[in-house]
């Protein structure tokens, strides 16, 4: 039975997989007349589908709308009871029907076409009802369904969800939508979160920084690192970054120096420190922590004045890592 499962399931994904592979292969002129009509709509993108189909039109509109490309689905079948309204003249429909004779897609065709809105019809044939009354027919037809029987939708929903997927990300990537635009429609979500976040919004400032001066002793610099609890102190003359000193660098001193009372921080410390700028994004200062192994950063100006601190912890209660 366990290896009956394993083979039955291995079986679909290989099957889906083909599919979309054939799909790549298939691609045209439509396809590019397709994103045309949807980078010069000026209104909505809206998807209607039947059935298994309007589950994957929700999901294509989905991607588009949080890729920048204002996008909902209609039922066809409330669209006939009033949601039809919700349809304006400068929008484009793309119509999901595997069959491409939806009646209930169909009748709603005439009241589309008044409106004066461009149709894309995503069907298995060309022929098909829908695929004549299409301003652009993309074809997502398959060999057959990953169902034994080839009669549940499988193969053929796996693949018009990847011709949906197909079309935003291609339109996303040819109107040089940013990670930035992507945040805007995400704030809530972690991907949001990590690219709206900047340094400023989570750095230690004010009397939270953990600041000495060159003459500072060391083990009073000790005790300033221990009570601000950042791993670390910054060293300034009149407030410009000379150097850092970190936890692994008192491991270091204690190995070199049997005799620590007389130190100053000045003779210890890390001089031309790496530092970030307030206004970066927080991601910005996880990248330069992974690539030199820092636990800590000093924030600073243009003028290499400290403005703030922050250090893997920080970051890590900001949920940015």
């Amino acid at each position: 039975m366990p290896n009956t499962l394993l083979n039955s399931a291995k079986k679909v994904i290989l099957t889906e997989a083909q599919a979309v592979t054939q799909l790549a292969e298939k691609l045209d002129q439509s396809f590019i007349d397709a994103c045309g009509l949807i980078q010069n709509c000026t209104g909505k993108v809206i998807l209607i589908g039947m059935g298994k189909s309007g589950h994957i039109g929700n999901k294509i509109a989905a991607t588009f709308a949080s890729t920048g490309t204002p996008a909902f689905a209609v039922h066809p079948g409330e669209a006939g009871h009033g949601d039809l309204g919700m349809i304006e003249q400068n929008d484009v429909a793309i119509c999901i029907s595997y069959s491409g004779e939806s009646d209930e897609i169909m009748t709603l065709v005439p009241i589309i076409k008044r409106l004066g809105v461009s149709i894309i019809g995503m069907t298995g044939n060309k022929d098909s009802a829908i695929g004549k009354i299409s301003d652009v027919h993309l074809d997502v037809g398959v060999q057959k369904e990953a169902c034994p029987h080839n009669l549940a939708p499988t193969s053929s929903t796996t693949v018009a969800l990847a011709m949906g997927d197909a079309l935003a990300v291609s339109i996303l990537t040819n109107k040089g939508f940013s990670p930035d635009d992507f945040a805007r429609s995400h704030p809530s979500g972690t991907l949001g979160r990590r690219l709206l976040t900047f340094v400023n919004n989570i750095m230690k400032t004010g009397n939270d920084i953990p600041i000495v001066s060159t003459d500072t002793k060391l083990l009073d610099a000790l005790l300033v690192m221990s009570q601000k609890t950042l791993g670390m102190v910054l060293i300034t003359d009149n407030n410009t970054l000379q150097g850092i000193f970190t936890d692994g660098d008192l491991r270091r001193v204690l190995e070199e120096h049997p005799n620590i009372q007389n130190l100053t921080i000045g003779k210890v410390m890390t001089q031309n420190c790496k530092t970030i700028l307030a206004d970066k994004p927080a991601t910005a200062a996880v990248a330069m922590m992974d690539e030199f192994n820092l636990n800590s950063l000093p924030v600073v100006d243009e003028n290499n004045q400290v403005v703030g601190a922050i250090n893997t912890h920080t970051l890590m209660q900001a949920k940015i890592i």
